[in-house]
This record gives structure tokens, C-alpha cells and sequence, in this order.
């Protein structure tokens, strides 16, 4: 299977998660709310963040690595 670029994959996630914020704020401020629209624009921007926080390496691997040795 091929990689995908990170760079790549922030360039197309940011926008995806700003796009799901916006829907997600626009149909919670309608008279008759949809819950399944916020619903997915909710799990939208969580598997984003979990997909952009997962290329964020610890702030304590260093510390994690020298304490298995």
C-alpha cells in the first residue's frame, strides 16, 4: 500500500475539519436542529484531530525510551 505524504494529509484534513465546525455550528444555530447532521460532522472532526494528533510525537518519548533501557 502506498504512503501518504503528511504534509499531504494536513493540507486535506485541515479544511475537512474546518468544513465539519461549520456545519456543525450552523445547524446547531437553525430553529429545527438535524441531530444526525451534527452527529456526523462531530465524528468527522474527531477522526481528524485523532489523524492529525496521532503524526504529533510525545512530549516524553525521550524520557519513555531511556526508562526501557
Amino acid at each position: 500500500m502506498k504512503s501518504v505524504n503528511p504534509n499531504a494529509m494536513k493540507k486535506l484534513l485541515i479544511p475537512i475539519i474546518i468544513i465539519a465546525i461549520i456545519v456543525a455550528l450552523y445547524e446547531q444555530s437553525k430553529a429545527d436542529k438535524n441531530v444526525w447532521v451534527m452527529i456526523v460532522a462531530v465524528v468527522i472532526f474527531m477522526f481528524g484531530m485523532m489523524r492529525l494528533s496521532a503524526k504529533i510525537p510525545s512530549k516524553n518519548q525521550d524520557k519513555n525510551e531511556d526508562d526501557v533501557q
